[in-house]
């Protein structure tokens, strides 16, 4: 737990959850929601699993950039793509998730070695360990392009 809060951010689920309505305080976000076709839905709305990869990726982006920033100064062309699948787990659901991570011109080691390390310091990182399975994935591209970023696909279980 942290010593002192900072920032809190407080959103609001109306409706039928899932199927419903979020919204945050600062009306920043505010949008429906819907079940992905995958799990049988109409998919005209975001869904929880969207939002919650899009948050993990500009955390542990952040985070990235921290522990890198240190040693190796600005990353201004890294990335950071959270996929974030549910699945059955015993008698509930559960998440597991995989990060990304990219940094152009950079050997494979020293960007694992930096994913390793915002691993350790992300609050995201922190808050699923022991709870969700979380895979780091360095991506590499040919001749130091950005490559596609990945898309984030559900698997009917």
């Amino acid at each position: 737990m942290p010593d002192k809060v900072l920032y809190t951010a407080e959103a609001t689920s109306t409706g039928d959850g899932r199927n419903g309505h979020v919204a945050t305080s600062d009306g920043r976000i505010d949008l429906d929601l819907a079940f992905p076709p995958e799990l049988g839905g109409t998919g005209a709305g975001s869904n929880p699993e969207q939002l919650f990869a899009a948050a993990y990726a500009a955390c542990f982006h952040s985070a990235l950039r921290r522990v890198a920033g240190r040693e190796h100064g600005t990353l201004s062309d890294s990335t950071v793509t959270a996929q974030v699948g549910i699945g059955p787990d015993g008698d509930s659901f559960g998440l597991v998730v995989t990060l990304v991570i990219h940094i152009p011109g950079m050997e494979r080691e020293k960007v694992r070695e930096f994913a390793e390390a915002a691993h350790q310091v992300c609050p995201y990182s922190r808050a699923t360990r022991g709870n969700v399975s979380v895979e780091l994935r360095v991506l590499l591209s040919p001749g130091g392009t950005t490559p596609r970023t990945p898309r984030c696909r559900a698997v009917r279980a």
